[in-house]
């Protein structure tokens, strides 16, 4: 009787810290990751205080971050030149969203917006990928870019969001 006490015992204690065990893309990690992160409305390193920002949303006038010119610089639906927000991929990892700068109807700067930072492992690839991913948009001129192995969700938001801000800025 003492045997199967203490077998039921020890059988009850594995299966509790088998359950209980959390996995490092459940938990919520610390820290942001090097990949410049606008969360806030205001420029990354611009030390600005962010205006008009929805308070969890990161998304300056509480907007989704849906296709559309932030305002930077002046913009007559020709693709003449301008920033242009792409729309916010919810992916299995994290949000991502990236804006374009546009100038002469050409694609001159990506930057990421968001990129999913919940874990030193999220913010490993992404310190990675976001690079790779941002000279590949600067090169095609387009949201056809190849996925960066070992990033392949990051990947599809990224190209998912590149694609909604080329598209609000009325390029090819």
């Amino acid at each position: 009787m003492r045997r199967i006490t203490i077998w039921l015992l020890s059988t009850v204690t594995a299966l509790v810290l088998l359950f209980s065990y959390r996995t490092s893309t459940m938990g919520v990690g610390g820290g942001t990751s090097a990949v410049a992160v606008d969360r806030g409305g205001t420029t990354p390193g611009s030390g600005d205080t962010p205006t008009g920002t929805d308070p969890g949303s990161g998304v300056p006038g509480g907007d989704t971050g849906e296709g559309g010119n932030t305002g930077d610089s002046a913009s007559t639906g020709d693709s003449g030149g301008g920033s242009y927000d792409g729309s916010v991929a919810q992916t299995r990892w994290g949000p991502v969203q990236v804006r374009i700068t546009v100038a002469g109807g050409r694609i001159t700067d990506v930057t990421a917006l968001q990129v999913p930072d919940g874990n030193f492992r999220d913010q490993q690839i992404n310190d990675y990928a976001v690079p790779i991913l941002r000279q590949a948009a600067l090169t095609a001129q387009s949201a056809r870019i190849d996925t960066v192995s070992g990033a392949t969700v990051t990947s599809d938001g990224y190209r998912e969001s590149l694609q909604a801000a080329i598209d609000a800025a009325h390029l090819k």
